[in-house]
């Protein structure tokens, strides 16, 4: 039997958005084929009953469940969904140790382990589960809807591949064979290191506020949600960053090899500014090369719109195209 730890899970309110009054909300805890205990915000329609549809969020990479992964799960409990924004293992208020590690394999088990609580549940359709991945959770959200067939309806916001860009560099600019060597040279010797003095570095956050004005504006776009109008004292991102290894794995664990694989349906919604959409575009494009389940997929280029509108930014954000799209291919 899969035994769950016990977390302390804060229960006054600590959100980066505000509580909504048309939904009630709980802490919950589940576990993972690790063995990890999960923390999640449930967030429930009010003064409704039965069996919902259901839709687990997580993300973005180095956030926690009370910014904006948090805000999608609340906006679409509003529209009638029972819905979790969860910690990925090893962050958050969600167990794991060591602390601040990322893995393509673990953190895809994170989402399916999410599809077993919500399958189980007596107020949950097991039939209508679908799922929200957010940056680079949205790369993790198409590797778990390539292995997870309960998974009916899968939406990746402003994704990032993240073996990819640990493996290539941003835009591609670190893809060469030398480039990847030097990195894992610099990385392994870290280990070393680290080892021999017994503890783990962290790589360092956003670059804390004002940021130089030379700065790229992606650098500037993250800085301003994750250490200004965003911050949190418990996400990476706003704070000292991943394990300084974490994602050293990520470099040869290419997550969307079987995209075009993927029967279920999906949404992938991209910023036409954002520095990331090429991550969109591509994944898009790769999922439907080859494959004969292309029906039910989509590109959503939302024009003007940079990196983080897609994050909290709610005049952006197509919750009403998001939920069209959920009902339309059955999670509804």
């Amino acid at each position: 039997m899969l035994n769950t730890e016990e977390l302390k899970l804060v229960s006054e309110w600590d959100k980066t958005f505000p509580k909504s009054e048309k939904v009630d909300h709980q802490k919950v805890t589940f576990v993972n084929r690790y063995g990890i205990t999960l923390a999640a915000d449930l967030y429930k329609p009010k003064n409704t009953s039965g069996k919902y549809p259901a839709i687990a969020v997580s993300g973005p990479f180095g956030a926690v469940k009370e910014q904006c992964s948090g805000l999608y799960a609340q906006t679409m409990a509003e529209k009638g969904y029972l819905t979790i924004a969860f910690d990925p293992s090893f962050t958050g208020e969600s167990g794991g140790n060591p602390r601040f590690m990322a893995s393509p394999d673990i953190n895809t088990e994170d989402f399916m382990a999410a599809v077993d609580f919500l399958s189980v549940r007596e107020d949950v359709d097991p039939d209508k589960i679908g799922i929200i991945g957010i940056c680079g959770w949205g790369g993790m959200a198409l590797n778990a809807a390539a292995l997870d067939t309960r998974i009916k309806v899968t939406v990746a916001s402003t994704m990032y591949d993240m073996t990819r860009v640990n493996a290539n560099g941003y835009f591609d600019s670190e893809d060469s064979e030398q480039a990847r060597y030097a990195k894992k040279q610099l990385l392994n010797a870290l280990r070393t290191e680290e080892y021999r003095k017994g503890e783990y570095s962290r790589g360092g956050g956003c670059v804390p506020l004002p940021v130089p004005e030379d700065a790229p504006f992606f650098v500037k776009d993250y800085s301003e949600y994750y250490k200004g109008r965003c911050y949190h004292k418990r996400s990476l991102n706003s704070n000292d960053g991943w394990n300084s290894i974490g994602c050293m794995s990520f470099m040869n664990q290419p997550i969307l090899k079987y995209s075009n694989e993927i029967r279920s349906a999906v949404l992938i919604v991209h910023g036409e500014k954002a520095h990331s959409y090429y991550f969109g575009k591509d994944a898009y494009e790769n999922m439907i090369k080859n494959s004969k389940y292309t029906s039910n997929k989509e590109l959503l280029t939302i024009p003007g719109a940079v990196h983080t509108d897609l994050y909290d930014n709610l005049d952006v954000i197509p919750f009403d195209k998001i939920q069209k799209f959920f009902e339309e291919n059955g999670v509804g």
